[in-house]
């Protein structure tokens, strides 16, 4: 077996995290996450598709704005200088974390796989050499790649953006990125490929022209699309929507904002949307708005699942363990048809206080759980059809010939106007009754 000669195995006494049922008192286990329980004619596993991610689970040392590196973890050790030594390291614990929670798939950036050379030749070089340990390591433990993505935003040269930079040569340095992690994506598998403009956006107007950077971001997806055509790549194409931080407004704000520049430069055919829930707050929304949002745009794609702290005003990417949420957002989930080429994927990180490696178990199955939890009660929500029907009869008038002429372009504006004052319309109010829906919702959690 592939393995690092600076491995220890610092979970001696755990060998897999199993399911023993929601009376269960070890942490250590889950109670609603059964990998091979069918729920709605696929196994749990088949439904959730869950993924780690290698960034917060073995890239971070948890630094934040405020306080340096908070964690000693023996794959975060310094005295490990040669770069490959030091990836493999990283992999092994990955890669161990998954096959102790069960996780049957794995995202990543290009910049947390392996450190970032002196330049861009020699990066593309490691993450090619390297991606050759990650495949063997996939084979041997079964686990997959999800997705895979370039970190066009840490390097100083990404201070103003990468597609979007007023220099074209910084253009050119983020094609080499993600060129290269495409093809790494596609060599492991990967599922999708995932475009996370994290600087693509402005914090001020005054040195900004927002028509040229659209123009650039538009050239830039449209040359990555005929880049996967030309290389085969079978997944899909992601943008990860985010409204600001770390700059003061991104251009990809919104699922629907990232609709309307799809749209303008014909690739909403070509291109859907990896949703994360802390952006969606971000946004100033719920995160079942947008993955039903990106269901009516047929751009639902992925999630990155975690949790954001409705007080603060940042990305604090906490692990989601709200049931509630997590039956609302799988909801909406298996109403889209659930996921084809995406899972959920915990773009999730520990607090800095929590510092033991054991912490990564606890708050994944804690997640996963919620997940799961989450599942079986919407599943039950759409076989039930109780909210399925309630909407279907509050929309009843719009299947009506009326309601159909109107939408079929039949009658006019006049045509309408005329029929509402000739036949003395006045409708009644018809009560939403949504306290009635939440409470129905909370039933179904067990």
């Amino acid at each position: 077996m592939a393995i690092s000669k600076h491995y220890k195995n610092l979970f001696q006494d755990i060998t897999t995290i199993e399911y023993k049922g929601k009376d269960s008192k070890d942490p250590l286990s889950f109670q609603y996450y059964n990998p091979s329980q069918k729920v709605g004619g696929k196994t749990m596993a088949e439904q959730l598709r869950f993924a780690i991610c290698y960034w917060h689970t073995v890239s971070w040392a948890g630094n934040d704005m405020f306080g340096l590196e908070a964690f000693s973890h023996h794959w975060l050790s310094k005295d490990i200088t040669d770069v490959y030594e030091k990836a493999e390291l990283k992999a092994d614990y990955m890669f161990q974390f998954a096959q102790l929670l069960q996780m049957p798939f794995y995202t990543w950036h290009d910049r947390d796989v392996i450190a970032e050379g002196d330049s861009l030749q020699e990066s593309a070089q490691r993450l090619v050499k390297f991606s050759d340990y990650l495949l063997k390591k996939q084979e041997e433990t079964g686990i997959k790649a999800l997705w895979g993505t370039a970190n066009a935003f840490s390097n100083k040269r990404y201070m103003a953006g990468a597609a979007s930079n007023p220099d074209p040569e910084v253009f050119a340095c983020a094609a080499s990125q993600v060129r290269t992690a495409m093809e790494v994506t596609k060599k492991l598998g990967g599922q999708n490929y995932v475009l996370w403009g994290g600087r693509e956006g402005y914090d001020t107007l005054l040195n900004t022209c927002i028509r040229q950077e659209q123009e650039q971001l538009g050239r830039f997806m449209s040359l990555v699309v005929e880049h996967k055509h030309k290389i085969g790549f079978q997944g899909d194409i992601l943008i990860e929507p985010k409204p600001k931080e770390p700059t003061k407004h991104q251009y990809d704000f919104d699922v629907a904002t990232v609709y309307g520049f799809l749209k303008k430069y014909n690739l909403e055919k070509e291109i859907k949307v990896n949703i994360e829930t802390n952006h969606a707050i971000l946004a100033g929304h719920t995160m079942e708005h947008e993955i039903a949002t990106a269901s009516a745009l047929d751009l639902f794609g992925s999630i990155d699942i975690n949790a954001g702290d409705y007080l603060l005003g940042w990305d604090t990417d906490q692990f989601p363990t709200d049931a509630l949420e997590m039956t609302k957002m799988m909801y909406y989930i298996l109403k889209a048809g659930g996921f084809k080429n995406g899972g959920l994927n915990f773009d999730a990180k520990l607090r800095r206080q929590s510092c033991d490696v054991k912490d990564y178990l606890y708050a994944h199955i804690a997640g996963m759980d919620a997940g799961a939890r989450g599942l079986l009660a919407a599943q039950a929500l759409v076989e039930d059809k109780t909210l399925a029907t309630f909407i279907e009869q509050r929309y009843a008038g719009w299947q009506s010939s009326f309601g159909q002429d109107i939408l079929q372009g039949k009658l006019s504006l006049s045509d309408i106007a005329d029929l509402a004052e000739t036949n003395n319309i006045n409708p009644s109010p018809v009560s939403g009754r949504q306290e009635m829906l939440e409470g129905i919702i909370s039933r179904y959690l067990n």
